[in-house]
């Protein structure tokens, strides 16, 4: 019998996305956006105040986070810097306090954890009708697990200072998430809970609420390779990555399987390069003026 399809649960996400991580060019792509754009914009937040204020929303564990609090730490010596975290993943959080922990550069830096997500979050500070306002708020590859998106990029632009600046860093539409999620959804199982949503969409809904915004695009590309390659592990987390299923490959009906391994083949999704195959992972940097 073969077990049936499933979504992944919290821990095996954290499995597969490490797997995705270790063969992506995602984090790179994100340092040479750090290297050649952010000490522009963190030049400019803060507007002379003692002590700036930073959230991140669905910060994972924290590697990204803090590169962006040393750029700020490295454009404003001296000042304060109060960074808010919301992250709803228990071993993401406890990872990204270990980061800190270890950390001798961030005496400067205060930390608070929300365990929340970003709608909960939201619901808070609603209900306690707080009002703090943030010069830098980031949401970096989370909206995919959002369930209402023009709302919540509402609320988060709403809660930024003036002068304050919101980075959204999203997959391009120019990627091969695009096209697998527009032209091959068919090859995708219903058990992945996350929501399709590429750069176009975030412009969309950034233009009805008439804000300004400048978008940076970088390459990404992510070796899947052993996606095709029979009975291998690290093909298997791969493929659970790619369709937030546990054991896809294990558990998809056939025909499924080779129908969503044909997809990732095809030339808007991937490209050959010295006998691999390289999914497009390109990334959008999209950031917003308050």
């Amino acid at each position: 019998v073969i077990p049936s399809m499933r979504s992944l649960t919290a821990e095996e996400y954290v499995e597969a996305f490490k797997s995705f991580l270790d063969h992506s060019t995602e984090h790179q792509c994100m340092d040479q956006f750090n290297k050649e754009e952010m000490p522009n914009i963190m030049a400019g937040l803060g507007n002379g105040k003692s002590t700036i204020n930073v959230l991140g929303v669905g910060s994972g564990t924290g590697e990204q986070d803090l590169k962006m609090i040393r750029i700020l730490q490295a454009a404003h010596p001296g000042v304060l810097i109060d960074n808010e975290i919301i992250e709803p993943n228990t071993q993401h959080v406890a990872a990204y306090k270990e980061l800190v922990n270890q950390a001798p550069d961030l005496q400067n830096v205060s930390f608070i954890w929300h365990q929340l997500t970003s709608s909960q979050y939201e619901q808070q500070m609603k209900e306690k009708g707080a009002h703090k306002k943030f010069d830098f708020i980031h949401m970096i590859q989370m909206l995919y697990r959002v369930e209402d998106i023009p709302n919540t990029i509402k609320y988060f632009h709403s809660c930024l200072d003036h002068h304050g600046k919101l980075l959204i860093i999203i997959l391009s539409d120019s990627s091969g998430w695009a096209s697998l999620w527009k032209k091959y959804r068919h090859c995708l199982p219903s058990t992945d809970s996350g929501h399709y949503i590429t750069s176009n969409s975030v412009t969309d809904v950034l233009k009805r609420l008439g804000v300004e915004y400048h978008v940076y695009e970088f390459l990404s590309g992510w070796d899947i390779t052993e996606c095709f390659i029979e009975g291998d592990p690290v093909g298997g987390h791969m493929m659970d990555f790619l369709t937030g299923t546990k054991n896809f490959l294990g558990t998809a009906p056939l025909g499924l399987r080779q129908r969503l391994q044909e997809a990732l083949c095809q030339p808007e999704c991937s490209s050959k390069k010295d006998g691999r195959i390289i999914f497009s992972n390109n990334l959008s940097m999209i950031v917003v003026e308050s």
